[in-house]
């Protein structure tokens, strides 16, 4: 092999080594070794950024914004109440979520499928009180197993399915050849995340109890005529184990019902007290069918998706100290509503217009964000702090949401060929990348979601760690490493078809996790084409076999994006996905290599 080879194997096993110890940012360490080998002249410039305008990332980073619509409008948390439901354990809660994505990721495209799952299901431990890491991991695994199953099931499949009738005169392959392999995979894939995988997976994360927060707030929520939650039941209507809160008592028309049981129904006007911490006041707040007790919301001067909740610590110098919140007229005064108050862990269960103000009082507002820079230096208030995540949602627009996710879908499905008179030759073939640009269009301009909104959404350390990844494999191709090392395993099988066919999955494999599933089918597709040439056998099995190998990526967050996606939300370590996804590898292989040569004969 040539310097620039063994200087790119090198770099890279370095990096390896150095992201499995966790002390650094994956992001900082693979733009590090790309930067690395273009000092080093392995790369040029425009060879490193290619991985910038690669079509996988900008499709994911336009994702962001479609699920930041989908986030703001609460529709996330409507799909993941649908889908997760409200199961007895974490088994029954995975099995929920693992058998319709892989279902769903057969058919469409994966990517986005993890990216509106994501924020659900973070939302959904949050509430069960579970760890989120136990969630992660097999929700990426599961979009893997799903697009293992069709044709068009991942990116990579279409890849090598084009080369396969580019390279020969040879008939297309069906929607559901590759299916012979891929369903067994994923029903032996589903029963592993079900049983072993589960087991192995991290535990991370704490979970939130109302008794050790000194602010206590008691909120009061109304139960909206008509809404999602009247005529349901507390357990029905998700209330009865929200983490770091609890129900108080319900006012019903002038009466109080204390201690009140699973089974009650709610009814509209119904007056809720809950007590807890701000974090979880913040998801009441998100609960459909819920509205805020106080009539002051409504008439404060400024759009609701425009408000914040904001904390604040009334200092001695308060003008409306001894007043009641009534009395001082505080909306009035600071254009600000007062959700609940917390006072030195008591529980205050009055009327927040009857609450009388004292000094260290802390105060949950929703107040327009200019509220917190025209306080923060005011001599009112001894701290002032926006309280993260807790803009109001706009439920009105969730099924505006959902409907622009579908269309997506539909169109990222179909890929239709529509007229545009300003490009060459007047028509435009839509994929992936068209319909989530279209998507994440629609989301702002219907107003699901604001342009600052969408910015923030935007997680720059999986893009950065993809185009670095991309920059990593183009490495492995120009040095010349990629061939070598497959030629070279390649070689130890001989003449035996079974033990080549093998070492191109096993490589194929390797070749993903280290890089990029793309760049892995592609470089061995020649290989195993002229592996199969050299054997004298039908090649058919070979392409298959790439297929599923460079797919069926587990065991590093850098093989697939769906696994670097869920590598930041899900707290996790790259030696999490060695300890839970290698087994998942090992089990691919058996299964592929035992039954491609059975389907497809040599």
């Amino acid at each position: 092999m040539t310097w620039q080879a063994w200087t790119t194997i090198g770099v890279i096993v370095a990096m390896i080594l150095v992201l499995a110890r966790g002390r650094f940012g994956p992001d900082v360490i693979v733009v590090g070794a790309v930067a690395l080998l273009v000092f080093l002249g392995v790369l040029t410039p425009g060879q490193a950024l290619d991985g910038m305008a690669n079509q996988g990332m900008a499709t994911i980073a336009v994702l962001y914004v479609v699920v930041c619509g989908l986030t703001e409008t609460g529709a996330v948390r409507w799909i993941g109440s649908m889908l997760l439901g409200r199961p007895k354990s974490q088994s029954r809660a995975l099995a929920r979520l693992i058998m319709p994505v892989t279902l769903l990721s057969g058919f469409v495209n994966n990517t986005p499928v993890v990216a509106m799952m994501i924020p659900a299901i973070g939302d959904f431990c949050r509430r069960q009180q579970w760890s989120v890491s136990k969630f992660m991991i097999p929700l990426s695994y599961a979009a893997i197993l799903g697009g293992t199953c069709t044709l068009i099931g991942t990116s990579t499949n279409l890849v090598v399915h084009g080369e396969w009738l580019a390279t020969a005169d040879r008939a297309p392959m069906g929607m559901f050849d590759i299916a012979y392999i891929g369903v067994p995979l994923a029903i032996v894939g589903t029963v592993y995340l079900l049983t072993v995988g589960q087991v192995l997976l991290p535990s991370r994360g704490s979970t939130l109890s109302a008794k050790e927060d000194a602010r206590a707030y008691t909120v009061e929520m109304l139960v909206a005529h008509d809404g999602n939650v009247d005529g349901k039941t507390i357990e029905q209507a998700g209330l009865r184990h929200l983490p770091g809160l609890y129900l108080a008592e319900i006012e019903r028309r002038g009466s109080i019902l204390a201690a009140v049981g699973p089974n009650e129904e709610l009814q509209g006007g119904d007056r809720l007290v809950f007590v807890g911490q701000v974090d979880s006041v913040v998801d009441l707040q998100r609960i459909r069918g819920l509205e805020p007790a106080t009539d002051q919301v409504v008439k404060l001067h400024e759009p609701r998706p425009n408000r914040v909740l904001v904390e604040a610590v009334v200092s001695n110098s308060h003008p409306l100290l001894g007043l009641t919140v009534r009395q001082g007229r505080f909306r009035t005064q600071y254009n600000a509503v007062i959700i609940a108050v917390s006072r030195n862990g008591e529980q205050i269960r009055k009327k927040i217009g009857d609450i009388v103000i004292h000094q260290g009082d802390t105060l949950l507002l929703e107040a327009p964000r200019s509220f917190i820079a025209q306080m923060r230096d005011s001599r009112d208030y001894y701290l002032v702090s926006e309280v993260a995540n807790s803009a109001p949602v706009r439920h009105e627009k969730a099924l505006v949401a959902i409907g622009i996710v579908l269309l997506m879908v539909a169109m990222a499905t179909i890929q239709p060929t529509l007229p545009v008179p300003m490009v060459a030759g007047g028509y435009v073939k839509i994929g992936m990348l068209h319909a989530a640009v279209l998507a994440a269009g629609l989301m702002l301009a219907f107003r699901c979601c604001y342009g600052w909104q969408a910015r923030k959404s935007v997680d720059w350390v999986v893009l950065v760690t993809i185009a670095g990844s991309l920059g990593l494999g183009k490495a492995m191709e120009v040095s010349g490493a990629a061939s070598q090392i497959a030629q070279g395993i390649t070689g130890f099988a001989g003449s035996s078809p079974w033990l080549t066919l093998a070492a191109v999955y096993l490589m194929t494999m390797i070749l993903t996790e280290l890089v990029t599933n793309n760049a892995a089918a592609v470089l061995m597709f020649f290989v195993a084409e002229s592996a199969a040439t050299k054997l004298g056998v039908d090649f058919k099995p070979f392409a298959i076999t790439v297929m599923m190998a460079a797919s069926a990526s587990f065991s590093t967050p850098l093989g697939y994006q769906t696994n670097l996606m869920v590598l930041s939300p899900g707290g996790y370590k790259y030696t999490d996905y060695l300890r839970v996804g290698l087994p998942l590898n090992v089990l691919a292989m058996l299964i592929t290599v035992g039954l491609a040569p059975y389907f497809f004969e040599f």
